[in-house]
């Protein structure tokens, strides 16, 4: 927990005086984002940890003359609560009693009031009904330049621009110029003329480049814009190696590499150039994500705005032949790792050798780098012993670090970004005796995670309805989570990934599960200050063989392709039907059928002992 006062008193000063000589305002937004809205930050990005002292990844900050709140979701008001100081008050978004933003601020606000928020970090989805509802209570939404967090932070780290890793063909599967050409059919059959393309993953995912401008996020700070003739680029300079160009080369595409800053000057022009044949509405077509920056997408005359999904976004989600292998592969290795960290956990308690929740994820890390092709984590290892596992977002920090014991239970959440692939795997295990309720907790958890892993759907349903599929089991006993039951996964990309996923909030975008996506599934449960349970593999959506095929629509399930025993002193097995085990047997039999011979083939026959013993069926 920070101080935050002086933050607040000099952000309030500079709020009386805004920059541009564009007056005061009484309430200014501070939201989680990048001007890419991207999940995790770059240092330099992380204004609202700065100003509020909570570093959860999701969170908004309203400040006001008299008063500063937080709102953020469920995953994190243990976080919240333990890091904003007496300055702050926190808004549990998500539950009934608490309001909006927007409802908040047209209550709070007196009529004539006006609202700040930088518009390079917030969407043009949510621009609009946030000024629409101050509209309403006769306030006003003002885009305010330059962003005041920037002028108050006095040591604010400077932009990343690192360099740049093309990828061969071997890993992506499909060439730029591939990519490209599909991306262009989707823009002819919309009948637009240019695209904007402000994602992140979705420009690495493109151009068959990956970056290292935000940590464990393979991306790089950029914008493209595709038109039927050109493919404009928008980066730093220092960034365009001759190894980047001769990647273009190589891929057959020409483009135009432009200063990143001259993104909006570049999108104004083509936005008002002229279209042959001239369009009905008066120019080209821009399609633009309604999840990209309110700053861009007000530069495109509205009557000529197509707010949809990308096509990347989409092509992106459906994994193709080499990158659906590769993510087979890459969790592999990836168990081998995992297997080998759980072993030694397990010898090191037993010897009476000291390991804590810091120690623990550093030699897991050091298991996974050397396994081939890794290029680092993919988000910060979430090592949790006892109380700190009932954190979902915890990760451990010198001040909270606990030693992992015999005595409780221990969550392990963590991942890697291979050339090949992104893992993402949650382990929860005990080294001694678990009590009765951990048990029953841990078995119901994992009676949900076998339910949704082994669920048939039809094709395209949306994702949200398959959550309550992994819920029921807890529910039957008056238990929840509150977070979501599954996320897309990038090819050596974003470790969560749209525009599909499985829980209880609606995804606007999701359009339906289909052949070759990759989701977690990741039930859980958490007992405040106590302990947390979660068993999180992902799985790969593949065709399934049942007699009607839901009338020809086609029918889905899941295979999942991590491989990790589930640890089985946690659960009580009278409580699983035979097909539950059944279940269970099966996937431990594939998992040491796959990683033992791996594990002999390196001589490792501690780990391979542990993993016979760990796979035994039950």
């Amino acid at each position: 927990m920070k101080p935050t006062g002086d933050v607040l008193a000099a952000l309030r000063r500079q709020m009386q005086s805004l920059p541009n000589n564009l007056g005061s305002i009484n309430a200014y937004i501070i939201p989680s984002n990048d001007a890419h809205q991207s999940e995790y930050l770059a240092a330099r990005d992380e204004r609202r940890a700065y100003v509020s002292g909570f570093d959860g990844s999701a969170g908004t900050a309203v400040v006001t003359e008299q008063e500063a709140l937080l709102w953020t979701d469920g995953r994190y008001y243990q976080q919240a609560t333990k890091q904003l100081d007496t300055n702050w008050t926190l808004m549990r978004d998500g539950l009934p009693t608490t309001p909006s933003i927007d409802a908040w601020l047209a209550k709070t606000l007196q009529p004539g009031s006006r609202v700040g928020v930088d518009a390079n970090l917030i969407t043009a989805a949510a621009w609009n009904p946030l000024q629409s509802s101050l509209k309403t209570a006769g306030c006003t939404l003002l885009p305010v330049t330059p962003n005041l967090i920037d002028l108050l932070w006095k040591d604010q780290p400077p932009v990343p621009h690192n360099p740049l890793l093309p990828l061969a063909t071997t890993f992506t599967g499909a060439t730029v110029a591939e990519k490209l050409a599909s991306v262009r059919e989707k823009l002819a059959e919309k009948r637009a003329s240019v695209l904007v393309v402000s994602a992140l993953d979705e420009i690495a995912w493109l151009l068959n480049l990956r970056g290292s401008d935000i940590d464990y996020n393979p991306v790089f700070f950029s914008y493209v814009i595709v038109t039927p003739d050109a493919l404009h680029l928008f980066i730093d300079d220092a960034q365009m190696h001759p190894s980047v160009e001769e990647h273009f080369r190589a891929n057959g595409v020409a483009v135009e590499v432009q200063p990143y800053g001259e993104v909006q000057t570049v999108l104004s022009r083509l936005a008002e150039r002229p279209t042959a044949p001239p369009s009905p509405a008066g120019g080209p077509l821009v399609w633009i994500s309604s999840g990209s920056s309110y700053a861009l997408a007000a530069l495109i005359p509205e009557e000529r705005r197509l707010h949809d999904i990308t096509p990347i976004n989409l092509m992106k989600a459906v994994k193709n032949e080499t990158e659906a292998r590769g993510l087979r592969e890459c969790h592999v290795r990836d168990g081998v790792a995992l297997c080998q960290y759980f072993a030694w956990l397990e010898r090191c308690l037993r010897d009476g050798k000291q390991v804590d929740e810091i120690s623990g994820a550093a030699e897991l890390e050091r298991l996974r780098s050397l396994q081939a092709h890794y290029k680092g984590l993919s988000f910060t290892t979430i090592s949790a012993s006892g109380p700190n596992g009932s954190i979902i977002h915890y990760h451990p920090l010198p001040e909270t670090n606990r030693p992992i014991t015999d005595r409780e239970i221990y969550l392990c959440d963590s991942g890697a970004q291979y050339l090949d692939g992104t893992t993402d795997v949650t382990r929860t295990m005990h080294f001694g005796q678990p009590t009765p309720e951990e048990i029953r907790a841990f078995t119901h958890v994992l009676k949900g995670q076998i339910a949704l892993g082994t669920a048939v759907f039809p094709r395209k349903v949306k994702g949200q309805f398959l959550d309550t599929i992994a819920r029921k089991a807890l529910w039957d006993i008056g238990l929840d989570y509150g977070h979501g039951t599954g996320h897309g996964i990038g090819h050596f990309l974003n470790v969560h990934e749209g525009p599909m996923g499985i829980g209880i909030r609606l995804m606007p975008n999701d359009p339906g599960l289909e052949e070759n996506m990759f989701l977690s599934n990741e039930p859980g449960y958490y007992k405040d200050g106590q302990f947390g349970i979660r068993i999180e593999d992902i799985v790969q959506v593949v065709t399934a063989n049942v007699g009607t095929n839901f009338d020809g629509r086609g029918a889905l399930t899941f295979r999942t392709i991590t491989m990790c025993p589930i640890q089985t002193r946690l659960i009580d097995a009278s409580l699983l039907t035979d097909r539950e085990r059944n279940h269970l047997n099966e996937y431990h039999a594939t998992v040491r059928d796959t990683l033992g011979p791996l594990l002999r083939d390196v001589n490792d026959l501690d780990t391979l002992a542990w993993l016979e013993r760990e796979t035994e069926p039950i």
